[in-house]
């Protein structure tokens, strides 16, 4: 093919992404606005996938989803949301008929498989999954909690273990047709561990493999970071831990490298707290650590400030750090030296001797806009929220489920470097789990998550979502047409 047909096509090509960008923006308004402007409008399309729930024989899962009603969309489009297990089951579960209105499926087959969901058109936006199971008894007895996981190709997971009495599960789902290749990398206090066979495991495609980390490394570790790279393709990851003591639960991936962090949500009874870090770049990171209280930030006595080597992972014994105060834990970097990224995550124990129950909070991305979490329960659940920076006016809105009812909505005012703790007002009229919208109306930055406390047989069981912001809205840059690039 010569010079001057390349040149025509890729005009072609180029002339048919402009129109279709113009098109996306929408009408006639959208033609007119200058090129290289750019709008926001709600995603047409999200992928979730949830890990495997258990394998006990006394475990309950229920699956809830939900997508926020939304400005701007029309919720009368055509649309669908639903969960598909993989494995070769057909059967869709859960499927969402509307928005602001949530749907719920239950399982107790100890061989549930893993799911991989799908919305499109006005139910995209904003839509989550919730996964909750509770085992009541037997050695992996806890809440298992976990809001679905947005399909990626990298993850941080701080907190992770394969010493004596740990059994951790790293469930890796591939959303896609084509299988996915994943790397594993194992962080201890010295570094990498070599990993016997975490290089190129092959992920099926529309599938599950679940990797027990034990499996990986001979070395008995108390306090790991792992990292997920995938090779090719995207994957879901999420690690799930149980500790013979402790309880069960999931660990969710932590917010990207940062030198600066936020973990929203210790509760104000954790008789215990212990936090992992890790160092991403080529130099030590040293870092501050301080507790955001209900009146405001203040320096926990002797742990005020860890250091963490360059590519190893280190920990701090925070003890029970709240005192019947909720907070959160704000990580920034030491003035004394340059910045440093790194990943952060907390482990949180409530309760004493037999009758303890273990939770995780990694570092959470901060909401832009707005954050839901799905299957709350009355008098069970408790948001969690903390300003940075500045002062925020937060919307809180409590949507009804499948039972019917009607939103209720509710405003504060998040003072700036401090923790708010509320149980989110239910739904009027509403019986059954319902979801929570959270949605920044001003002011600093806000960050936020949400504890699910189930008691059983005098254990303390709970679990905490973190609240990352929903991405239900995208940039897309507008543009126009332009003939003279025929001539170029």
């Amino acid at each position: 093919m010569n010079r001057s047909t390349l040149s025509l096509g890729g005009a072609v090509v180029v002339l048919a992404v402009l129109t279709g960008a113009a098109t996306m923006g929408g009408g006639s308004d959208s033609a007119a606005a200058p090129t290289g402007a750019v709008t926001r409008l709600p995603v047409q399309r999200s992928t979730v996938v949830c890990p495997a729930p258990s394998s006990s024989e006394f475990a309950d899962t229920t699956y809830t989803s939900f997508t926020p009603l939304m400005s701007g969309v029309d919720s009368g489009a055509a649309g669908s949301a639903q969960l598909v297990p993989t494995a070769g089951r057909a059967k869709p579960l859960a499927p969402l008929k509307e928005a602001g209105k949530g749907a719920t499926a239950t399982t107790d087959d100890p061989d549930a498989p893993a799911l991989i969901g799908t919305a499109d058109g006005p139910l995209a936006p904003g839509w989550t999954v919730q996964q909750t199971t509770v085992v009541d008894s037997g050695p992996g007895r806890g809440v298992l909690g976990t809001s679905c996981i947005t399909p990626d190709s990298e993850f941080w997971f701080p907190g992770a273990s394969t010493a004596t009495g740990r059994q951790d599960y790293l469930h890796l789902v591939d959303p896609d047709e084509a299988p996915a290749v994943v790397d594993i990398e194992l962080y201890g206090k010295d570094g990498l561990l070599k990993a016997s066979t975490g290089d190129g495991i092959t992920v099926p495609g529309k599938g599950a493999k679940p990797v027990l980390l034990s499996t990986l490394v001979a070395d008995k570790v108390a306090d790991l970071t792992v990292h997920v790279v995938v090779r090719s393709g995207r994957v879901g990851a999420a690690v799930q831990a149980t500790d013979a003591k402790t309880g069960t639960d999931w660990l969710p991936p932590a917010a990207d490298p940062a030198t600066s962090l936020v973990m929203p949500g210790i509760p104000a009874d954790a008789s215990a707290v212990h936090l992992v870090a890790y160092a991403t770049g080529s130099d030590d990171a040293d870092l501050t650590l301080k507790l955001a209280t209900s009146t405001g930030l203040i320096s926990p006595a002797g742990h005020d400030t860890l250091h963490v080597k360059a590519g190893m992972t280190a920990t701090a014994d925070l003890g029970d750090i709240t005192k019947d105060d909720a907070g959160s834990l704000v990580v920034g970097s030491s003035s004394v030296h340059s910045p440093v990224p790194v990943v952060v995550g907390l482990r949180i124990t409530r309760g004493k001797g037999t009758k303890q129950e273990m939770a995780f909070l990694p570092a959470t991305p901060s909401i832009d806009t707005r954050a839901t979490v799905a299957d709350n329960r009355d008098e069970a659940s408790t948001l969690a929220l903390i300003a940075v920076g500045k002062d925020a006016r937060v919307k809180i809105s409590s949507s009804p489920g499948a039972s019917g009812g009607t939103t209720v909505n509710r405003t504060v005012i998040v003072k700036a470097g401090s923790t708010m703790s509320l149980q989110p007002p239910p739904p009027s009229g509403s019986k059954g789990a319902y979801a929570v919208t959270v949605e920044r109306l001003s002011g600093g930055t806000l960050y936020a998550s949400r504890m699910l406390s189930l008691p059983l047989g005098g254990v303390p069981m709970f679990t905490i979502q973190p609240m990352p912001d929903d991405r239900g809205m995208v940039e897309v840059p507008q543009a126009g047409s332009d003939l003279t690039i025929l001539n170029k």
